[in-house]
């Protein structure tokens, strides 16, 4: 009696080239290896995505990342290269075969993406929000903790007039300092706290008024540019978070200006609020609009580029930045 070449995966026939009797798993076999930063909000991001692949019977695994942002947390968030050195050490592991796919908090991906990558999927979104966490009475809030040129020049424009120190770290870190008195309050993304399970005392940010940066509170899953590898993805992806954090993305690129314009970009179910702000939030440009398509999305961006040109071009100068 002569047996069947059956892939462990259960399937007859199975193209995958698994063979159960050779004990040579094919692709319905393989473990995927996540890449991620070490910290505990990226790991639980993966853990997250590891889990929904799971479900679907993909098996998994995790390996740790080290970026250059990781160990130069006292330096401020432009001068070391923006949000995108958490992204670039995920990058060359995808790239030079390390791992498979990456997890992402998606603001963190920078407009310009090198060869050999491809985002697969956009999970959806969770609070677009920032969080003031603080244990005083709000109004007795007098220093603030951020890294974020948007966040400073919003929080200046606001009512608190608060005096913002510079805060880098992971959540931990942070709130380690926060609670040591060297600030009154702190900002975090709502989404990441959501993420680790935590209810901390203080306010939430209305996004309409603090903008958010584009695609914040979204996890996104980077893989290799393989149309196969990245078909096991698509369920896990959100088709309307997936339009409108493109719509975010195309503003963004339009407007240029770098991780050291105070920039914040949001769209929901198709409604933009773009603006660009001074680095002392006195004075700002700002777009709201509907947003049906990609050329919208176009125009809007290049609109508000060309009327906030002097705002890009001042936070420039000042912060010392030489090329964007």
């Amino acid at each position: 009696m002569t047996k069947e070449n059956v892939c462990t995966c259960g399937q007859t026939p199975c193209t995958c080239g698994g063979n159960s009797i050779s004990g040579n798993g094919g692709n319905c076999d393989k473990v995927l290896r996540a890449g991620t930063r070490g910290s505990r909000l990226a790991m639980a991001q993966t853990k997250r995505v590891c889990g929904m692949l799971e479900k679907l019977g993909i098996k998994t695994e995790i390996v740790v990342i080290k970026t250059i942002g990781d160990d130069r947390t006292n330096v401020p968030m432009h001068q070391v290269g923006g949000q995108g050195i958490f992204v670039r050490a995920l990058d060359d592991a995808i790239i030079n075969g390390e791992v498979d796919f990456a997890v992402h908090s998606m603001k963190d991906i920078p407009a310009k993406r090198p060869e050999g990558v491809t985002t697969c999927a956009v999970l959806k979104r969770d609070s677009p929000c920032d969080y003031l966490v603080h244990n005083c009475p709000l109004e007795e809030v007098k220093v603030i903790g951020t890294s974020s040129t948007r966040r400073k020049a919003q929080l200046l424009r606001g009512e608190l007039k608060p005096e913002i120190k510079e805060l880098r770290g992971n959540v931990d870190t942070r709130l380690k300092k926060l609670n040591a008195g060297d600030y009154d309050a702190i900002v975090l993304a709502e989404a990441g706290m959501q993420r680790l399970g935590m209810e901390l005392p203080g306010t939430r940010l209305p996004p309409q008024w603090y903008v958010p940066s584009p695609n914040q509170g979204i996890i996104a899953v980077v893989c290799r540019d393989d149309k196969e590898l990245a078909a096991k993805f698509a369920p896990l992806n959100d088709e309307t978070t997936a339009r409108d954090s493109l719509y975010e993305r195309i503003v963004m690129e339009e407007i240029g200006g770098g991780c050291f314009t105070p920039q914040g970009i949001f769209c929901e179910d198709g409604f933009m609020i773009a603006e660009v702000l001074s680095l002392d939030g006195k004075t700002q440009q700002r777009i709201e609009d509907n947003v049906d398509s990609v050329g919208d999305a176009h125009a809007i961006g290049q609109k508000l580029k060309v009327i906030a040109a002097d705002l890009i071009e001042d936070a420039r100068q000042k912060l010392g930045i030489k090329t964007f």
